[in-house]
């Protein structure tokens, strides 16, 4: 975490400095920042999809606690939830959620998710949502790269040092998977590679 947040400092301030240059292009930076760790579910065809967890910055919980936790009593009950997931998570459909998939090379637009939880967990803001992902594993390796980003750089999403990802109903297939920058892309004015999720996968 240490090294990614002195990356995103780094960006912020290279912005900063670009957007003195070119205001009109270059100002955007990050306001919400949101710590990440995936799970890799499989079921009995191959890999069923990823549940994310995102624990978000202070400033943007205790925002979104004080517009939704009505009763003030620092927990979310279902209705609550609902109005975080309507008024807080359900616009960023129009930006894949903030995911970029790609399987065997191929873009997977990530146009729907499942099981949205919203919590608040000693004042931290936490969701989980599920992708569905169906990809039929086969005698031979499938590659699945999945990295979080927000284009607009208002958001910025980093993976957890500690466990950043997990698998799950994974025994029945030979899975490699790891996470490191993808330094065949470029994100954010073309200054930083994005942390990916680097998945392959096969029948034993």
């Amino acid at each position: 975490m240490k090294k990614t947040l002195l990356t995103l400092c780094l960006i912020v301030f290279s912005a900063v400095f670009c957007g003195l240059l070119l205001p009109d292009t270059a100002a955007a930076h990050p306001h919400v920042f949101i710590e990440q760790r995936l799970k890799v579910v499989f079921d009995d065809n191959g890999l069923s999809g990823i549940q994310v967890n995102w624990q978000f910055d202070d400033m943007f919980s205790s925002m979104i606690a004080n517009d939704h936790d009505l009763d003030k009593n620092n927990s979310l009950d279902p209705e609550e939830v609902a109005s975080i997931k309507e008024k807080a998570f359900a616009y960023i459909a129009e930006y894949d959620y903030f995911f970029s998939v790609k399987i065997e090379g191929k873009p997977f637009p990530v146009k729907w998710v499942t099981d949205f939880s919203a919590e608040l967990d000693q004042g931290k803001l936490i969701y989980d949502f599920f992708i569905p992902c169906h990809v039929a594993a086969v005698g031979t390796a499938k590659k699945v790269i999945v990295a979080s980003y927000d284009p607009n750089y208002y958001t910025a999403i980093f993976f957890a040092d500690r466990k950043p990802f997990r698998l799950v109903n994974a025994e029945a297939f030979g899975v490699n998977a790891e996470v490191r920058e993808d330094k065949d892309t470029w994100i954010y004015f073309d200054m930083v590679n994005p942390w990916t999720l680097f998945l392959d996968f096969r029948l034993k």
